[in-house]
């Protein structure tokens, strides 16, 4: 039966800007650089020791969902300090360190505009 998640896909418009957000800013780890097509890249990255990935790939009529929410959360032991270390790299937020009664979130935009909320574990 199934055992994990293997790859979330991230809409991307601009392969190189994302690619160097997320190893630079976020420091995923670069597994996959190829070309898909003449207009796109498969970019996988793996988060730390974590098995599921991290897919930067727009599939053909889904741009416009780059930018938009991303129904993903990412986990960390402190938000706050996640926060602080993440911000001074330059990554923005659209919502800083809130407590809400199901744990402390944040959420950040990546290179791309697209949201994604930051959890403690």
């Amino acid at each position: 039966m199934i055992s994990n998640v293997k790859f979330v896909s991230v809409p991307v418009s601009d392969y190189d800007r994302a690619l160097k957000f997320y190893t630079e800013k976020l420091e995923f780890k670069l597994i996959t650089d190829q070309k898909f097509n003449d207009n796109s890249r498969w970019i996988e990255l793996q988060i730390g020791d974590s098995q599921t990935k991290i897919v930067l790939f727009t599939p053909p009529g889904h741009e416009n969902r780059i930018g938009t929410f991303m129904n993903m959360t990412f986990t960390c032991a402190d938000v706050a300090k996640s926060y602080e270390e993440l911000k001074n790299r330059g990554v923005g937020f659209k919502v800083p360190p809130t407590n809400a009664p199901w744990g402390t979130y944040a959420q950040f935009l990546d290179s791309e505009g697209n949201i994604f909320v930051l959890s403690s574990n």
